[in-house]
C-alpha cells in the first residue's frame, strides 16, 4: 500500500493520546508539488502504487549514469501564471505561489475572504533561489559588477519563496523561513503550531519547499554526497493550512485533522541514543501509522521502537531535500484515516529530531 514495510494495524496501546488533545490546532488544507505531479492526486497514487517517481540523471548533467532525481516535471509555471510574471520568480518562489493558493483553495479560504493581518506563512527552504545564486554569482565573477543582474538578486535567498507567496496571496501575518537541514519544514510546523497556540495567528501556510537543478547536483558529486545523504534528491512543495480549531469552526471549514503533541531533542548523545529516542516519543509510539522524513529511517534505535506500526516514507517514491519534510507530512495526512492517530518523525545526521502527533479527521467527531 505504502512505500516500504507497511504491516496490519495495531491496536491502539494503553496510554494513547485522547482525541481531545487534538482539538486545538487543526489542518484544513493541504498542497504538494513534486516528481510524482502536480496536486494532491498525483501524490495520492504514488502512495497507492509505490512505484518510484525518481528518473535517472541525464548523463550530460554529471558525465556518468546511475543516478536519479525527483524533478517535477509535470509543473509549468504557464499553468498558473502569464510568462512575463512567471519570470520575475525563481523556481522554489513558484512552487511556493502556486502551492500556496492551492493549500489554501483546499482549505476553502477565499482570496479575500480572510484577515491578512491574522494570516501567515511559515516554511522551510534549503535550496531557495539557487539557480538564481548560481546566475547572479556567475555574471559578477566572469564580468564584474557590470554583470550583475539586479533583478535576479531578490530571489537569492531561502526565504523568497515565503515572501513571495505572501505578496501575491496578501498573507500580512506571522513570515518565517527555516534551514534546518533536512529537519526544515518540521522546524517551520514547530514554531508555526506555536504561533497559533500563542493566539499571535488565526491561520498559517506551513510546509517545505525546494528546487533542484544540474548545478546542485554537481556541487554534490563534488562533495561525495551522491552515494550519501543527496542521493535521490527531489523537488517540489508540501504544504499544510493550520488553523485554530475555534476558527476553523466559525467559517465553518472541513477538518482533516488534529494535531496533537510536537517534540524535539536536539542531539541523540553518543552512548544514550535510546535514553534520547524515548524522550523524543515521550513513551510508546502509540501511532497506527508513522511516517519518517530526513534521515530518521537510518537511526537505529527510532527504527527499532516503530516494530509493528506501519511506515511510510516518500523519500523512495518522490527524493527527498532539506525541505521534503512538507511532502512526506502532507503524504502523512493523506494516508490517515479518519479516527487514526499518525506518528511524523524527522531526523538530520546531526540533528535536530522531531516528533509530531496528529489524528484524522475531525477531532470533535470522535
Amino acid at each position: 500500500m505504502f512505500a516500504l514495510k507497511a504491516g496490519d494495524y495495531m491496536n491502539p496501546p494503553y496510554g494513547l493520546t485522547m482525541a481531545s488533545e487534538f482539538d486545538n490546532i487543526v489542518v484544513t488544507g493541504l498542497a504538494s508539488i513534486s516528481a510524482a505531479g502536480v496536486g494532491l492526486e498525483p501524490l495520492r497514487e504514488a502512495l497507492s502504487d509505490g512505484v518510484s517517481r525518481l528518473t535517472a540523471v541525464p548523463e550530460e548533467v554529471l558525465g556518468e549514469t546511475g543516478h536519479f532525481w525527483g524533478k517535477a516535471n509535470a509543473f509549468r509555471a504557464a499553468d498558473f501564471m502569464p510568462p512575463l510574471k512567471a519570470r520575475k520568480f525563481d523556481r522554489a518562489s513558484l512552487f511556493a505561489v502556486v502551492a500556496t493558493g492551492m493549500a489554501l483553495k483546499s482549505a476553502g479560504i477565499d482570496p479575500g475572504g480572510f484577515d491578512p493581518a491574522r494570516t501567515g506563512i511559515m516554511l522551510g527552504c534549503g535550496f531557495g533561489g539557487i539557480a538564481n545564486s548560481e546566475e547572479f554569482l556567475r555574471e559578477y565573477f566572469t564580468k564584474g559588477s557590470d554583470g550583475l543582474i539586479p533583478m535576479l538578486f531578490p530571489n537569492t535567498v531561502p526565504n523568497a519563496p515565503a515572501s513571495n507567496a505572501s505578496i501575491e496571496h496578501d498573507l500580512k501575518g506571522p513570515n518565517v523561513t527555516f534551514v534546518q537541514r533536512f529537519c526544515s519544514a518540521e522546524s517551520a510546523l514547530f514554531m508555526a503550531i506555536h504561533i497559533l497556540e500563542e493566539g499571535r495567528a488565526d491561520a498559517m501556510v506551513v510546509g517545505g519547499v525546494d528546487e533542484l537543478n544540474p548545478a546542485q547536483m554537481r556541487g554534490f558529486m563534488s562533495m561525495g554526497q551522491l552515494s550519501r545523504y543527496a542521493g535521490g534528491f527531489g523537488e517540489g512543495a508540501g504544504l499544510l493550512v493550520l488553523e485554530r480549531a475555534d476558527h476553523a469552526r466559525r467559517r465553518g471549514a472541513r477538518i482533516l485533522a488534529g494535531v496533537g503533541g510536537r517534540r524535539t531533542v536536539g542531539l541523540l548523545v553518543p552512548g544514550a541514543e535510546r535514553e534520547g529516542v524515548a524522550r523524543l516519543l515521550d513513551g510508546e509510539p502509540a501511532a497506527e501509522l508513522v511516517s519518517l522524513s530526513g534521515t530518521a529511517a537510518d537511526v537505529a534505535p527510532l527504527v527499532e521502537r516503530l516494530s509493528g506500526i506501519p511506515r511510510l516514507e516518500t523519500a523512495p517514491l518522490t527524493g527527498r531535500s532539506l525541505a521534503m519534510g512538507g511532502l512526506a507530512l502532507v503524504a502523512h495526512l493523506l494516508s490517515l484515516t479518519g479516527g487514526a492517530h499518525g506518528l511524523h518523525l524527522a531526523a538530520s545526521p546531526e540533528g535536530p529530531y522531531y516528533a509530531f502527533r496528529f489524528r484524522g479527521g475531525d477531532p470533535a467527531q470522535s
